[in-house]
C-alpha cells in the first residue's frame, strides 16, 4: 500500500518536469509510505513513490525501471495473484530481480501491454511511463479500492493517489460548483468530477492511455455481470456456495509479509470474516474495534463477543464527542472532500489504533452492496409490492386526492410521507429509492440553492440502474456498487492510509464479485432478512447474538450533538459570516432549518453535517488555512 504522484509533459513547449515540484507531489503523500520514499525524473516525466512495505519488504523500492530504463511503474495497492502470474511470465522467459508483486506487474506490462490489467487480482492504481512509445498508462482496480485522480494543467498532465499531492503540484484549489446538487442529496460524486475544478478521477475497471501521438484514450476493461444467473439451487446450496468462494477470497487476502489484523464491528460481516481467518492462521487474530459512550451507538460488546469466541487479540476504543470533533478538520484534509459520513471519524481512530500492532487489516466493506445488506433495500421492495396492490384496490381518482392530501403537509413532514407508496407518481426507481432516501430532498435541495438544478443529482445512479440486469432489488444494487461503494473505499481508503495502515476487502475481490452480483435478490433478501444466504453461510462461525440483531452500520449520534453541546459548530460553520459570504445557499433557508433542528421540530443532524463538512473543506483547501487552526476555531465555537 503506497501514495503515487507524476507529472507528464504533454507539450514538447513545455517545460521539463521540476523535480522539487515533484518531490512536494511525493511528500504530501508521506502518510501513505511512511517506509521508503522514491523518485525518477526526466525531460518529459517524472514518477514519485512513497511506501508502505508489505510484501518484499527489502526489495520492493518504487519506482521500478526496467532493465534498460524505458519502462517506469508506480504501484499502488496488491496483486494478490503475483505468485502464480510471475510462474507464467517465467514460461515467457522473464526473469526477476525481486520477490515484489510490483516487479510482477512491470514484467506483465512488458509481455502483455495494457491487457495486462486483465490478468490482475487485486486492488491497485498504478501508472506506467513507456519511454520508446512515449506512453502513459493509468489503471484502476475493477471495483475502485484504490483511488486515482488525474488534471490536466500548463501542457502537463499530473496524477496522483490523493488530490492533495496534485494540489502540491500546482493545481489551484476552486469548488466546482455543479457537484453540489448531488452532494446535497446523495452526499458524493459518483461520476468523474471532484469537488475540485479541473480534477477528474479515474473510474473503476478503467484505463486511461495517452500518447504523444494520439492524445488522450480511456478503456473499461471490465464491468459488473450483465446478466443475472440463476444457480437454481436451494438456499443451503447456495450458501455452501458463497462460503467457498469467500474462504478463497479471505485466503488470498491474506498474501502478506507482515500480520493481518481485522476491523471487527461486531456485524454479520467482519464478524464471518473473523471466523474464516480464524481457521487459516496460526497464531492469534489482532482484532480492533471503535464505539461511543452514548447508549444505542456503540457496537463494542458484540465485537468483544466475537473476538472471545475466536480467541483473538482484541482491543477497543470509545470515542468521546470532544475528540470526534477535533480531529474533524484534520480528517477533511486526509480525504480531500467534505467528511460525507460520520463514519470516517471512528474509522481514522479504529485505524490509528490498529497501526500500532499491525500494517495490514482486513474489513467488512462491499457485503451490504453485495446481499442487499441495507435497510432501504427492504424498504424499497416494501413499498412497491404494496404500491401494486394499493394500485389494485383504490381507484385513480382517490390515489389523486391522497397524493394531493400529502403535498399539502408541511415540510418537512411531507417528504417523509411522499417516501410510501401512496403518491403515484414517486413510485419507480427515482421515487422509492433516489429521492426517498436523499439527505436533502427535491424540494428542501431546491430551497436551498434558490432554485432548481439544471440536471438531476440522481443521473449517474439511474443510469447506472438503467442498464443493470435483473428486477428492482437486483438495479438498485447494481447502482450502488458503481456510485455509493466506491465513495465509502474511498473513505476506506483515505482514512486508514491517514494512519499509515492498509486496509483489505475481500468482499471485493473480483472474482467473488462476480459470483455475488450475478445471484438473484430471492437468496439475498428473505421477507424482512436482509443477506439471507450470507447469513446462512456464515452461521456456523458467527455467535448466535450477532447473526440475528439487528444492523447498525457504524452509527454516530451526530443529530443529537448538534443540538447539544455542539450547537456553536452550526453557528460558526453553517451559520456563521463567513460561510454565508460565499454564497453557495439561501441564507433564509439554511436559518430556517438550522433553527428547526435546534428547537428539536426535526432531526436535521445530517443535512447539517453536509454544510458543515462543506464549510470546513472550503478553509482547508479553497482558503488555504491549517487544519490546526480550524480545530482551535471549533472549539472557541464550543467553549
Amino acid at each position: 500500500m503506497c501514495g503515487i504522484a507524476g507529472i507528464v509533459r504533454l507539450e514538447p513547449g513545455a517545460p521539463p518536469v521540476d523535480r522539487a515540484r515533484l518531490t512536494r507531489m511525493r511528500d504530501a503523500l508521506a502518510h501513505r509510505g511512511p517506509d521508503d520514499a522514491g523518485l525518477e525524473v526526466t525531460a518529459d516525466a517524472g514518477f514519485a513513490h512513497r511506501r508502505l512495505s508489505i510484501i518484499d519488504i527489502a526489495g520492493g523500492h518504487q519506482p521500478m525501471v526496467n532493465a534498460d530504463r524505458t519502462v517506469w511503474l508506480v504501484l499502488n495497492g496488491e496483486i494478490y495473484n503475483f505468485c502464480e502470474l510471475r510462474a507464467e511470465l517465467e514460461g515467457h522467459g522473464c526473469h526477476f530481480g525481486t520477490r515484489s508483486d510490483t516487479e510482477v506487474l512491470l514484467r506483465a506490462y512488458e509481455v502483455f501491454g495494457e491487457r495486462c490489467v486483465d490478468r490482475l487480482r487485486g486492488m491497485f492504481a498504478f501508472a506506467i511511463w513507456d519511454q520508446d512509445r512515449q506512453k502513459l498508462f493509468l489503471a484502476r482496480d475493477r471495483v475502485g479500492i484504490k483511488p486515482l485522480y488525474y488534471a490536466e494543467q500548463g501542457g502537463e498532465l499530473l496524477f496522483g493517489s490523493e488530490v492533495k499531492a496534485l494540489v502540491a503540484g500546482g493545481i489551484r484549489p476552486r469548488l466546482d460548483r455543479s457537484v453540489l446538487p448531488e452532494y446535497l442529496a446523495a452526499r458524493f460524486v459518483a461520476d468523474e468530477r471532484t469537488f475540485f475544478a479541473g480534477v477528474r478521477k479515474l473510474m473503476p475497471g478503467r484505463t486511461l492511455t495517452w500518447t504523444r501521438a494520439d492524445g488522450f484514450s480511456e478503456r473499461r476493461y471490465w464491468r459488473l455481470p450483465t446478466e443475472i444467473d440463476d444457480p437454481g439451487m436451494t438456499l443451503d446450496e447456495c450458501a455452501s456456495e458463497v462460503r467457498e468462494r469467500l474462504e478463497d477470497a479471505v485466503r488470498c487476502h491474506l498474501v502478506s509479509d507482515v500480520p493481518v489484523g481485522l476491523f471487527l464491528s461486531g456485524g454479520l460481516d467482519s464478524s464471518g470474516l473473523a471466523g474464516i481467518m480464524a481457521g487459516m492462521v496460526n497464531a492469534p487474530i489482532h482484532t480492533f474495534s471503535v464505539g461511543f459512550a452514548e447508549a444505542g451507538f456503540s457496537e463494542l460488546e458484540y465485537a468483544r463477543t466475537v473476538a472471545r469466541s475466536i480467541g483473538a487479540v482484541h482491543r477497543d476504543v470509545t470515542l468521546s464527542a470532544s475528540d470526534f470533533f477535533a480531529a474533524l478538520p484534520g480528517l477533511v484534509w486526509h480525504e480531500d472532500e467534505p467528511i460525507a459520513f460520520p463514519s470516517s471519524v471512528p474509522l481514522n481512530v479504529v485505524s490509528r489504533l490498529a497501526q500500532e500492532d499491525v500494517k495490514v487489516v482486513m474489513t467488512g466493506e462491499g457485503a451490504d452492496e453485495l446481499f442487499l445488506g441495507y435497510n432501504r433495500y427492504r424498504v424499497t421492495e416494501l413499498n412497491e409490492r404494496l404500491g401494486r396492490v394499493w394500485h389494485r384496490l383504490l381507484p385513480g381518482t382517490a390515489r389523486k386526492l391522497v397524493g394531493r392530501a400529502v403535498r399539502s403537509l408541511p415540510s418537512p413532514l411531507r417528504r417523509y410521507a411522499q417516501r410510501s407508496f401512496l403518491v403515484p407518481e414517486l413510485n419507480g426507481v427515482r421515487g422509492l429509492f433516489c429521492e426517498n432516501f436523499s439527505v436533502f430532498g427535491d424540494a428542501m435541495r431546491e430551497q436551498l440553492l434558490g432554485g432548481a438544478p439544471s440536471t438531476d443529482p440522481h443521473r449517474t445512479a439511474l443510469i447506472d440502474y438503467g442498464n443493470a440486469p435483473g428486477g428492482t432489488l437486483e438495479r438498485l444494487a447494481y447502482a450502488d456498487l458503481q456510485g455509493y461503494l466506491v465513495e465509502l473505499l474511498m473513505k476506506q481508503d483515505q482514512m486508514s492510509m491517514a494512519a499509515s495502515i492498509e486496509s483489505r476487502v475481500p468482499f471485493l475481490d473480483h472474482k467473488f464479485v462476480e459470483f455475488a452480483a450475478a445471484l438473484p435478490a430471492r437468496y439475498k433478501v428473505r421477507g424482512w432478512t436482509t443477506k439471507a444466504v450470507l447469513r446462512r453461510a456464515l452461521a456456523p462461525l458467527v455467535p448466535a447474538e450477532v447473526l440475528t440483531r439487528k444492523k447498525m452500520g457504524f452509527p454516530v449520534p451526530i443529530g443529537a450533538w448538534l443540538r447539544g453541546a455542539w450547537w456553536p459548530m452550526v453557528e460558526e460553520f453553517v451559520l456563521g459570516d463567513r460561510a454565508r459570504e460565499r454564497g453557495l445557499f439561501d441564507p433564509a433557508a439554511v436559518a430556517a432549518l438550522a433553527e428547526a433542528h435546534r428547537r428539536g421540530e426535526w432531526n436535521h443532524g445530517d443535512r447539517l453535517w453536509l454544510l458543515i463538512n462543506l464549510e470546513m473543506w472550503q478553509r482547508v483547501f479553497v482558503d488555504g488555512e491549517r487544519p490546526a487552526s480550524i480545530s482551535e476555531q471549533s472549539e472557541r465555537a464550543a467553549a
